[in-house]
C-alpha cells in the first residue's frame, strides 16, 4: 500500500528550496508578458507570477485548500495542474496542426509505458523548470517534498516499458506525429517488500489517490466483444458470411496522457484503456439483496485492466493475459480507424500513407488478426485487399530470442475467447503454407516451423509468427540480436521474405536518464563544453573527450560521483534496514529483472569468492566494495525468487560479519522502480551486464550507466557488444563466451560437474550455497538454485563463465585503485555513448520502418 498523501495535519511551511540532489541545470524559461485572467499566459512560458497565481488558483479552485491547511500532495496536484494547463495548451495546437494538414502518424501499440514520475520531466520540457522552483520557493513550499509526492505510474515493468517511454519522449522532441496507445493498469506489476529475505509481492495501488497528469475522454469510449461463436449468414443468392454472434461486450475507456517534447512546442499522446462493464450494477439482483451478485459484471469488467502481467501458471490468469492483449489492442483499432475517417479526405485508399502501426514486442500481435477482421466483417473489403493494407501499415519489433517470451495460447483457449480470430488465423495460415510449399516444396520441416500453428504436442498459436507474416518490417533491438533472430530464431522467415528484416539498436532519452537524474553531472557537463546543446543532440558528449585527461576535471568528476554516491548511501540506510555504506567503496551495481540469464547468481558466486577469500586471511587488500542490488522476480518464477533470498540471506551474513572489517557490503534495495533507477545509476561506478551470450536483447540499463560515468563489467551479448565498440575495449571489462563459443559447448555436450569439478574455488562455493551455512536449522533452503547450477545443467552457463568473471574483476579493483585511470576511463564512457540516444533510434524507425515525416510546431 502507498503512502497516503500527508494530512491537513501536515502543511509545508518551509522556505527550504534548495534539493538534495543538488542544482539543477534547467533551459531559462522565457518569461511571458500576456497573461489572461487566470493567471495562466496565453503564449509562451508563464512568468514565475502568473504560475504562482496558477498554482494557488488551482490548490484553491480545484482541491478547495488553502495554502495554510496545504499539505505536499496538495501542492503537488496543484503544481502539476499547473504545468498541465501549459501542457494541453501546446497539445490541442499540436493536434490542430495534425488535423489541418492531415499528417502520417505513427500508432505504437504496447503493452507497458514505464514512465516512472512525470511531475519533473513535464518541468523541464515545457521549460518550466526554473519558474516552478522559484514560484514554489516565493510560496514558502519545499520544491523536494513536492517531488517525493507524486508514486511511479505502475504502466509497465521492465526495459520494454522504459523503452517506450525514452521513445515517447524523443518522438516528440523530434515533432514526429505518434500516438502511444496501451492499457490504463488499476495496478502496477506488484509493490515489492522482503520478509524474512522472501520477495512478498503486494499491490502497487499508484492510482489509488488519483493523477492529475490523465484526462478520461469517455466520448471515445469503445464496445470490444468477447466470445460468443461463428456462424454462417447466407444472402438471397445463397452467399455465406462468417459472422461473430452472442458476445459479451467490454467496454474500453480512454484516459489520454499528454507527452511533451523538450525544446519544441510538440505535445503527442498516450492513450491508455481502462476496461469496465457497459451494465456494472444489477439494481434489480441489489434490491432482492444479492449484493455481491450486483456488482459482479462490474468487477470482471474491470478485472481486465486491474493488473499489469497477471500470472499465467493457472488457466484462468493465461486466459487473462490473452484477453488483457486483444481488448487493447482492439480499443486501440478502433481508435485509429475513427480518426482516420473523420477526416473526408481519407479513405481506404490511402489509409497505409496516413498509418504506421508498430506493434512493440509479441504483446500485440493479435493487431493483426484484428485489423482483418475489422476490414472484413465491419468495412465489407475483400480478402487481398484487407491483407494488402494490413501487411502495409502494420511493423514488429522483437525484444526476446527466449522461446517463453515469445507466446503461444492454446487452440482451445483461443476457440473460447476469440473464436471468428481463430477462423481468420486459419485462412492465413493456409496462405501461408501456400506461400511455403511453392518455397519449399520438399522440405516439410521448414513449413512446419513456419507454420502460426505449434503442433507438437497441444496445438496452439504461435503469435510471433503471426507478428512476423503480417508486418512489412521486423526489427531487432540491436545489431547481435538481428542476427541472431535471422540465424536462428527466424531463419526461414529471413529466406521466406528477404530484407523483412532489419535492425534498429535501442536508446535511451539523455533528458531523463542524466539532465533530470543526475544534475551535478549534467550541469558540469554543460559547463565543461561552454554549451547544453548535448541535450537535443546527444553526439555533442563527444566533445567532453578532449577534457578527459585533464587534473581538474577528473578531480571534478570524481567529486560529483562522490556526492550521488553519498545520497545513494543514504537512501540504502534508509531502505535496508540501517545499513552503513562508505560512499568511498566501489559501488558495483546490477539493476534490472530478476531472471536466470541475466545471471544475478553468477554475481553472487563471485561475492561468496571475495568473501571466502577475506574469511581465510582478514588482512587481504580489497579495495572496499558495495554490491548493490534491485530487481523483481515475476510472481510464478520460484527460481528467480530463490536467488533473491540468496542474495538477501548471503547479503545478511556479510553485512554483520565484523571479521572482514566492512571491505564488503551488500545491499539489496526493495521495489525497483523508475525513481529508485534514477537515484542508484548516478552512484554506480561499475555497471553489471552479465548475462549468457545470446540471451539478452539489448539492455537499456547498460546505456543509462555509461551514460552517467559507470564501467560496464559483461560479455559480448545485446548491445554491449556497441557499447565496447563505442567506448573503446580498453574502456571497459568484457569477460566471457561469445555467443558462438556458447553454442559449440552446447553442440559438444555441456556438463556443469566437469566444470565444477576442475575449479577448486568453485566447487567450494557451489557447496556452499547448497548447505544450510546460511540458513541454520533451515536444510536446503537454496536447493532450486543449487540443483539449476548442477543437476539442472546450468542451462545459462553460470560455472563456465565464472573463472573468467572473477579474473575480470580482478581487472576492475587494480583499475579503481588508480582514481585518476578510473576518472578518464569513467569519462570517455560519457562522452562517447552519445550513439544511445533514443533520438538516434527513433530517427532510424521514422526513416527506414515508418516512413514518417516531422512535423515542427511553430
Amino acid at each position: 500500500m502507498p503512502k497516503p498523501p500527508a494530512t491537513a495535519k501536515q502543511p509545508i511551511a518551509s522556505t527550504k528550496t534548495k534539493s538534495s540532489r543538488g542544482a539543477k541545470p534547467a533551459p531559462a524559461a522565457a518569461h511571458s508578458a500576456e497573461v489572461g485572467a487566470s493567471g495562466v499566459p496565453t503564449s509562451g512560458v508563464p512568468t514565475v507570477e502568473g504560475f504562482k497565481q496558477a498554482i494557488l488558483r488551482h490548490l484553491v479552485s480545484t482541491l478547495a485548500r488553502v495554502p495554510q491547511a496545504a499539505t505536499p500532495h496538495d501542492w503537488w496536484v496543484a503544481t502539476s495542474l499547473a504545468v498541465r494547463d501549459s501542457l494541453h495548451e501546446r497539445l490541442i495546437a499540436t493536434q490542430d496542426r495534425y488535423i489541418k494538414d492531415n499528417v502520417r502518424r505513427l500508432y505504437y501499440l504496447s503493452m507497458e509505458y514505464l514512465v516512472g514520475r512525470l511531475f519533473e520531466s513535464n518541468l523541464y520540457a515545457t521549460g518550466l523548470a526554473d519558474v516552478a522552483r522559484t514560484a514554489l520557493a516565493e510560496l514558502g513550499v519545499d520544491y523536494t517534498q513536492t517531488l517525493d509526492a507524486e508514486l511511479d505510474m505502475g504502466l509497465g515493468n521492465g526495459g520494454l516499458g522504459r523503452l517506450a517511454a525514452c521513445f515517447f519522449d524523443s518522438l516528440a522532441t523530434l515533432d514526429y506525429p505518434a500516438i502511444g496507445y496501451g492499457m490504463y493498469y488499476e495496478f502496477g506489476l506488484f509493490r515489492q517488500e522482503f520478509v524474512d529475505a522472501h520477495q512478498v509481492e503486494h499491490p502497487d495501488r499508484w492510482r489509488v489517490f488519483g493523477s492529475p497528469w490523465e484526462v478520461l475522454h469517455s466520448d471515445y469510449a469503445q464496445e470490444i466483444p468477447l466470445y460468443g461463436r461463428v456462424e454462417n449468414h447466407f444472402d438471397d443468392r445463397g452467399h455465406s458470411t462468417p459472422r461473430w454472434v452472442d458476445t459479451k461486450t467490454i467496454l474500453g475507456l480512454p484516459h489520454d496522457i499528454a507527452v511533451a517534447g523538450y525544446g519544441t512546442r510538440t505535445v503527442n499522446l498516450l492513450r491508455l484503456w481502462s476496461s469496465h462493464a457497459p451494465d456494472d450494477f444489477d439494481l434489480a439482483a441489489f434490491n432482492e439483496g444479492s449484493y455481491a451478485e450486483a456488482s459482479r459484471k462490474k468487477q470482471a469488467g474491470e478485472s481486465i485492466s486491474k493488473v499489469l502481467y497477471p500470472n499465467d501458471k493457472t488457466e484462468n490468469g493465461k486466459a487473462l493475459r490473452l484477453v488483457q492483449q486483444y481488448f487493447f489492442v482492439a480499443c486501440s483499432l478502433r481508435d485509429i480507424l475513427r480518426r482516420h475517417f473523420r477526416d473526408p479526405r481519407n479513405s481506404w485508399a490511402n489509409f497505409a500513407d496516413k498509418a504506421a502501426i508498430q506493434l512493440n514486442d509479441t504483446h500485440p500481435a493479435i493487431a493483426v488478426v484484428e485489423l482483418m477482421r475489422l476490414m472484413l466483417d465491419e468495412h465489407g473489403l475483400g480478402w487481398d485487399e484487407a491483407w494488402a493494407l494490413t501487411t502495409l501499415t502494420l511493423s514488429y519489433t522483437n525484444h526476446t530470442l527466449l522461446p517463453e517470451a515469445l507466446e503461444t495460447w492454446g487452440v482451445p483457449l483461443f476457440e473460447r475467447l476469440l473464436p471468428r480470430h481463430l477462423q481468420l488465423i486459419y485462412e492465413i495460415n493456409r496462405r501461408l503454407m501456400q506461400h511455403c510449399v511453392a518455397h519449399w516444396p520438399q522440405d516439410l520441416e521448414k513449413q512446419r516451423t513456419c507454420s502460426i500453428f505449434e503442433e507438437n504436442g497441444a496445438k496452439s498459436v504461435r503469435m510471433a509468427n503471426l507478428a512476423v507474416v503480417g508486418s512489412h518490417t521486423v526489427n531487432g533491438v540491436a545489431a547481435l540480436h538481428t542476427e541472431l533472430l535471422k540465424r536462428e530464431l527466424f531463419p526461414e522467415f529471413a529466406e521466406l521474405y528477404p530484407g523483412k528484416f532489419q535492425n534498429k539498436t535501442n536508446g535511451i532519452t539523455p533528458r531523463r536518464w542524466l539532465l533530470q537524474c543526475n544534475p551535478r553531472l549534467a550541469a558540469f557537463i554543460t559547463r565543461t563544453l561552454g554549451h547544453g546543446d548535448w541535450v537535443r543532440d546527444l553526439d555533442r558528449l563527444r566533445e567532453l573527450e578532449a577534457h578527459a585527461a585533464q587534473p581538474d576535471v577528473q578531480r571534478e568528476f570524481l567529486a560529483i560521483k562522490r556526492a550521488n554516491k553519498a545520497e545513494l548511501a543514504d537512501i540504502i540506510a534508509r531502505d535496508c534496514s540501517g545499513l552503513c555504506v562508505s560512499p568511498d567503496a566501489l559501488f558495483d551495481v546490477q539493476i534490472k529483472r530478476l531472471h536466470e540469464y541475466k545471471r544475478q547468481h553468477l554475481n553472487l558466486l563471485h561475492i561468496l569468492a571475495l568473501y571466502r577469500r577475506l574469511l581465510q586471511n582478514p588482512q587481504l587488500d580489497l579495495v572496499p566494495r558495495v554490491f548493490i542490488f534491485a530487481a523483481k522476480a515475476a510472481p510464478g518464477y520460484d527460481l528467480a525468487k530463490n536467488i533473491i533470498r540468496a542474495i538477501n540471506l548471503v547479503a545478511a551474513r556479510i553485512n554483520a560479519d565484523e571479521r572482514i572489517g566492512g571491505k564488503l557490503k551488500v545491499a539489496f534495495l526493495p521495489n525497483y522502480r523508475v525513481s529508485l533507477a534514477e537515484k542508484i545509476i548516478p552512484a554506480a561506478d561499475l555497471s553489471e551486464q552479465i548475462s549468457t551470450a545470446g540471451k539478452e536483447a539489448s539492455g537499456t540499463g547498460n546505456m543509462k550507466l555509461a551514460l552517467n560515468g559507470a564501467l560496464t563489467i559483461g560479455t559480448l551479448d545485446g548491445a554491449n557488444v556497441e557499447i565496447e565498440e563505442a567506448v573503446g575495449a580498453e574502456n571497459c571489462f568484457i569477460f566471457g563466451m561469445t555467443v558462438d563459443e556458447v553454442a559449440a559447448l552446447r553442440a559438444r555436450g555441456y556438463y556443469p560437474r566437469s566444470v565444477y569439478d576442475a575449479d577448486e574455488e568453485l566447487r567450494a562455493l557451489v557447496d556452499w550455497i547448497g548447505s544450510d551455512f546460511f540458513t541454520p536449522g533451515e536444510h536446503a533452503a537454496f536447493a532450486p538454485l543449487h540443483h539449476s547450477l548442477l543437476g539442472g545443467g546450468d542451462p545459462f552457463m553460470v560455472l563456465p563463465d565464472f573463472r573468467a568473471y572473477s579474473d575480470a574483476q580482478q581487472k576492475v579493483e587494480a583499475c579503481y585503485r588508480d582514481s585518476t585511470q578510473w576518472a578518464h576511463k569513467a569519462l570517455l564512457n560519457v562522452a562517447r555513448v552519445g550513439r544511445f540516444s533514443s533520438d538516434r533510434t527513433i530517427r532510424e524507425y521514422a526513416r527506414d520502418i515508418w516512413r514518417l515525416p516531422a512535423v515542427p510546431m511553430a
